[in-house]
C-alpha cells in the first residue's frame, strides 16, 4: 500500500478513536457491571425471587396483578406489564406520572401466581441505575443516546482502519508478537495490535449492535406512524380513551394468546405509550427456542373492547433491534458468555487506554513525518 494512503487511513484512524476513545471508556466500564445486572442485583438486594411453587401452580389474573400495582402506587397509571425471558413467576408493572414517560418508573414486582406485591425496588438510584443511564444515554435523554450512537459508528471507523494499518505492519512481525526488546511505547503499540485484533469481531458486534440500541426510540415511532397507520386510521375522530375506561386486560391477552398459539406474552405497552397506540393495548408476544424467544410478534387488542384487532408482522428493523438488545450484553448463552463478554471487555478496555497512550506519548518525529501509521509500517 502506498504511503500516501496509508496516511490517509492513519488520519482517519487517529482522529476517529481519538473522538471517540473517552466515549468508548465510559462505555466499556459502565457496559461491565451490566453484563452482570442480575446477579450484582441479588448482592445489593435489588433483585426479587418469587417464592417456590409447583410448577402446576395456576396463575392470578392479570387484572388482579395491575390491581396490586396500583394499590401499591396508587394514582399512577400502568405503561408497561412485562416478564423475565426465563421466569415467568411474576410480572414487572411499570407505572409512571404520565403515558409518554421514557426515563423514570416506579416499578412493582407481582407474583404471577397468587398477585401479592414481592416489593417495589427504587430503579431510580443505586449504583446501577448511574450505570445504565450513563451506558445508555449519558443522563440526557433520547439526544444522549443518538450522540452515543455516533461515537459507536467512530468505533466502527476505528475498527476497520486499524485493520488496515495492520495489514502492511503484519509482514513484517509474526502475528502476536510483541517487542519486548524496544522501548515502552514500542511494546505498548505491538500490544495495542494484537489485542485490537483478538477482539476485533467481538468489538465490531458489540459496537454495531449499540448503535442499533441507540436507535430505538425513532425506530419505534417510525413503526407506530406508518405500520400502524390502518389500525389508526379508524380512530381519527375519537379521542383515546382514559386509563379508568380500559376494558379487562385479562381478557385482551386470552384473545393475543388466541391469536397466536404456541407463542407466550412477553410484555404489554399499555395505550399512549411509546410502544403501542392511543387506542390499544400493544401486546407483544414472543416465541418459545433460544433465537425466537428474542423476537417479537405484536397483536394489537382494542382497549375499549379488549378484542384483538390484527396482529402486525415487526418489520426488518424491529427484528434487528430485538436481535441487537440481548447480543450488545451477551444474554444468549448464561453465564458462560457472560464470562466472556466481560474478559472481551476488559481486553478492550486496555486497547483503549494503550491507543490513548500512545497518542499522549507520541514522538516528535513521528508527529512531524508519517503520523499515528502504526510505526511498523513504515519502520
Amino acid at each position: 500500500m502506498k504511503t500516501a494512503t496509508l496516511r490517509y487511513w492513519a488520519w482517519l484512524h487517529k482522529w476517529s478513536s481519538l473522538v471517540c476513545t473517552v466515549f468508548m471508556l465510559l462505555l466499556c466500564l459502565t457496559g461491565l457491571p451490566l453484563i452482570f445486572h442480575h446477579e450484582i442485583g441479588h448482592l445489593l438486594g435489588t433483585e426479587v425471587e418469587a417464592p417456590q411453587m409447583p410448577a402446576d401452580t395456576p396463575r392470578a389474573s392479570i387484572d388482579k396483578v395491575l390491581e396490586t400495582a396500583k394499590a401499591r402506587f396508587p394514582g399512577k397509571p400502568v405503561l408497561y406489564l412485562s416478564q423475565e425471558p426465563d421466569d415467568d413467576t411474576f410480572w414487572y408493572v411499570s407505572l409512571a406520572d404520565k403515558l409518554n414517560e421514557t426515563e423514570r418508573f416506579d416499578v412493582a414486582l407481582v407474583d404471577a401466581r397468587t398477585a401479592g406485591l414481592l416489593g417495589a425496588p427504587d430503579y431510580n438510584q443505586g449504583f446501577m441505575f448511574w450505570m445504565t443511564r450513563l451506558h445508555i444515554d449519558l443522563f440526557a435523554g433520547v439526544p444522549g443516546m443518538l450522540f452515543l450512537g455516533f461515537m459507536g459508528l467512530l468505533l466502527v471507523l476505528a475498527l476497520v482502519s486499524g485493520v488496515v494499518l495492520y495489514a502492511p505492519f503484519m509482514r513484517k512481525l509474526e502475528f502476536g508478537t510483541v517487542r519486548s526488546g524496544r522501548s515502552a511505547r514500542v511494546r505498548w503499540l505491538d500490544l495495542h495490535n494484537v489485542l485490537g485484533i483478538v477482539t476485533l469481531g467481538w468489538a465490531l458486534v458489540v459496537g454495531l449492535t449499540g448503535v442499533v440500541n441507540t436507535l430505538s426510540v425513532p425506530l419505534v415511532g417510525y413503526w407506530q406512524s406508518t405500520h400502524l397507520a390502518p389500525w389508526l386510521a379508524q380512530y381519527k375522530d375519537g379521542k383515546p380513551p382514559s386509563p379508568d375506561a380500559l376494558a379487562s386486560l385479562e381478557r385482551a391477552a386470552k384473545a393475543a394468546q388466541a391469536a397466536e398459539p404456541g407463542m407466550t406474552i412477553s410484555f404489554v405497552a399499555f395505550p399512549g405509550t411509546i410502544s403501542s397506540t392511543p387506542h390499544h393495548y400493544a401486546i407483544y408476544m414472543r416465541g418459545n427456542t433460544p433465537l425466537t424467544s428474542r423476537l417479537y410478534q405484536p397483536v394489537l387488542a382494542d382497549a375499549l373492547t379488549g378484542k384483538v384487532v390484527g396482529s402486525v408482522p415487526p418489520p426488518w428493523y424491529l427484528n434487528t433491534l430485538y436481535m441487537s438488545q440481548p447480543l450488545h450484553f451477551g444474554d444468549y448463552g448464561g453465564m458462560p458468555m457472560k464470562i466472556l463478554w466481560a474478559l472481551l471487555d476488559l481486553i478492550t478496555i486496555v486497547v483503549l487506554g494503550s491507543g490513548l497512550y500512545l497518542w499522549l506519548r507520541k514522538p516528535r518525529a513521528v508527529a512531524q513525518g508519517a503520523g499515528h501509521i502504526h510505526k511498523g509500517a513504515l519502520s
